[in-house]
């Protein structure tokens, strides 16, 4: 990276991001997306992510350095007005590696979603899903009956993966969670740790009658018939952090929370 990177400042259409956006352009200079080498994003974590996708939408990715003007803002530098010169300077990069969500669903139709938190099946009625699961062509899971699984990369660990009582992943542990939600059979599985470059499918057991969702991060394909997770390395993202707040560090003290 330059010294003086041409940056583009993107914003969430949030007071709290509007206000601060036009304190920064009235402090420093920004140029349009398309000339830009860098991205400021100001909002929180959901925002953070439409900035990933939108680069992989377009094919054009971009170093990011967030600021936290949204709820928790864990992929997100603190906001602060002052030295962002200096503190771009001595920003750590960090590679995230997407999953990639392959659907078929029970009409024919056929998807390919980035997914850089999770991808999560979900049950879309009272009734519980069932799902067979396999692992590297390998049906480890006959029936799984459960609210639904999820698949998570480790910057995803803390997010949908905890609260669904999922293990946190190591940054660099080139890992991924398979995480239960709510799980009724088997009862005592509770997930497992997988390499990332694991091939994990799912298939839906009676999709009319037990219909399944599956969700890449924000984005949702109703009654699918077959979910493949796979690890997507040929658009590494690169998210940018203050020394003091990098990501692996955050991660690393989400373990030590009560």
């Amino acid at each position: 990276m330059s010294s003086d990177p041409r940056r583009a400042l993107l914003v969430s259409p949030t007071p709290p991001a509007r206000a601060a956006e036009e304190r920064l352009r009235a402090a420093y200079d920004f140029v349009p997306l398309a000339e830009a080498e860098m991205v400021i994003a100001l909002g929180g974590d959901g925002f953070m992510l439409q900035t990933l996708h939108s680069m992989l939408e377009a094919r054009r990715i971009l170093p990011v350095f967030g600021m936290n003007l949204g709820t928790v803002g864990f992929l997100m530098n603190e906001w602060r007005l002052e030295r962002l010169d200096q503190r771009l300077s001595a920003a750590k990069a960090f590679k995230v590696n997407p999953l990639r969500m392959l659907v078929d669903t029970v009409d024919g139709e056929h998807f390919s979603i980035p997914a850089i938190n999770e991808v999560s099946l979900l049950r879309e009625t009272r009734q519980t899903a069932k799902l067979e699961v396999e692992v590297n062509d390998r049906v480890v899971i006959p029936e799984l009956v459960c609210d639904g699984v999820l698949v998570a990369t480790p910057a995803g660990s803390t997010a949908y993966n905890l609260s669904a009582q999922g293990p946190i992943l190591p940054l660099g542990s080139s890992l991924v969670a398979l995480t239960p939600i709510s799980p009724f059979r088997p009862r005592r599985w509770r997930g497992a740790i997988l390499p990332e470059a694991t091939k994990i499918r799912f298939t839906v057991l009676n999709p009319v009658k037990r219909p399944v969702s599956a969700v890449a991060d924000q984005r949702e394909v109703r009654d699918v018939a077959q979910v493949e997770v796979v690890i997507d390395r040929t658009t590494p993202l690169t998210l940018l952090f203050d020394p003091e707040h990098t990501l692996d560090d955050r991660i690393a003290a989400e373990q030590f929370i009560a």
